[in-house]
């Protein structure tokens, strides 16, 4: 089986524009989100769109060596299956690139689990059942799958969030296997759509090194400085 992460970036989301090379230390989010990535020795792959505006995504790209796609804007779902098409993907982990603190090993983890009982149905994440904080989010799911997603789905959420039609079952044969940790943690957000979102990140890794700890560690960071969970506490995710 051929694994790909594909990460979906662009320049013009509607509450922070150009977030994704908004830096911290000088470094774009984009490329810590990159080298986190990295570490779970898998390969990586930038969903970004046609528009102009993304060049300077495409060029990070080219910078890094991180093969990437250019697709419609507002279909994100065609976005992530030619992307796996083009690349000859057979299994997805679907990420977004507003999470900069995303924990590689994690992902390395579920796909060792992914692989014992891999079927074309099955769906791994840990999204459905939250227990780890916003902003270390993945999912991994078939090409087959994403495939008759990409077919069938029709809904406006559907097309926008590329996992709806899997997630929520409409083809009624999901087979949910759930990534889960004891403890607190999915109170907290580290993931950036909103200026307070980059003015936690900003300072979780320029005072506290945040990019070489893993998500367990973060959270015990943020248990330790509630004054720092406040700053973006107040923020509510975008609904599907």
């Amino acid at each position: 089986m051929k694994i790909g992460i594909i990460s979906q970036a662009r320049m013009t989301s509607t509450r922070l524009p150009g977030k994704v090379l908004k830096t911290a230390n000088d470094i774009p989010l984009l490329k810590y989100h990159i080298d986190r990535l990295a570490q779970s020795n898998l390969p990586i792959f930038i969903a970004t769109t046609i528009n102009k505006t993304d060049d300077p995504v495409v060029e990070l790209c080219k910078k890094e060596g991180i093969p990437y796609y250019r697709g419609d804007e507002n279909h994100v779902l065609s976005r992530y299956y030619e992307c796996a098409k083009e690349y000859d993907l057979d299994v997805v982990v679907r990420v977004t690139s507003d999470c900069p603190l995303i924990d590689g090993k994690l992902i390395e983890s579920a796909w060792q689990k992914y692989q014992s009982v891999f079927e074309d149905y099955d769906y791994i994440s840990n999204v459905i059942e939250r227990s780890y904080p916003r902003g270390v989010d993945f999912e991994i799911f078939s090409f087959v799958y994403l495939k008759e997603a990409f077919e069938k789905a029709i809904s406006p959420s559907e097309i926008e969030h590329v996992t709806p039609y899997i997630h929520q079952n409409n083809s009624g044969r999901t087979n949910y296997y759930h990534i889960l940790q004891k403890g607190g943690g999915k109170q907290y957000r580290i993931t950036v759509d909103t200026p307070e979102d980059f003015e936690l990140i900003k300072i979780l890794i320029e005072a506290h090194q945040a990019h070489t700890l893993s998500a367990s560690e973060i959270i015990g960071l943020l248990d330790k400085h509630p004054e720092l969970v406040k700053i973006n506490t107040h923020i509510e995710q975008k609904k599907i």
